[in-house]
């Protein structure tokens, strides 16, 4: 984490700078409403914010990733195929050694049927999610997961 120096009355205090949050959606998803309220949210809670916007493919998320290293990656679907895209994504994104302890955390409309079965879930957090946010469960749980992330802990089931 780097530093800020802001000189006071003659002495110069240290200032630890704000960690960054990257906010994006997937490739298919072409939404942006929800990355605009996802960037305030995460903003509100005390993180710099990148928002990468929609229709994000892949690679770009990786790259981003790979040269940022944020404190966590947040993804965020409304066209339905949150978990259908969510398990190629973070796959992906598991490969790399540098990214395997970085929090990712997906949410929205994962399912074009509706909410996820505990199964559906399970998968994505099997693959290498650290938190599922179903798009009924409001922004409580994310904003305690986020809290997690200031105390350290990496890995909370939502």
């Amino acid at each position: 984490m780097t530093e800020e120096l802001h000189s006071y009355a003659g002495g110069v205090v240290t200032e630890p700078s704000r960690r960054t949050v990257i906010v994006s959606s997937m490739a298919s998803d072409s939404h942006t409403w929800n990355l605009v309220y996802l960037e305030l949210l995460v903003g509100e809670l005390g993180f710099d914010v990148v928002n990468l916007g929609a229709c994000v493919p892949d690679e770009l998320l990786e790259t981003e990733c790979l040269s940022r290293r944020p404190a966590m990656l947040v993804l965020s679907s409304v066209n339905g195929h949150g978990h259908q895209d969510g398990l190629r994504v973070i796959q992906r994104l598991r490969t790399f050694p540098e990214l395997r302890a970085m929090p990712v955390v997906i949410g929205g409309k994962l399912g074009v049927g509706g909410a996820l079965s505990a199964e559906e879930t399970a998968q994505l957090l099997l693959a290498g999610f650290d938190a599922v946010f179903d798009d009924q469960q409001g922004a409580a749980s994310f904003r305690r997961f986020a809290a997690t992330l200031s105390a350290g802990v990496t890995q909370v089931e939502a």
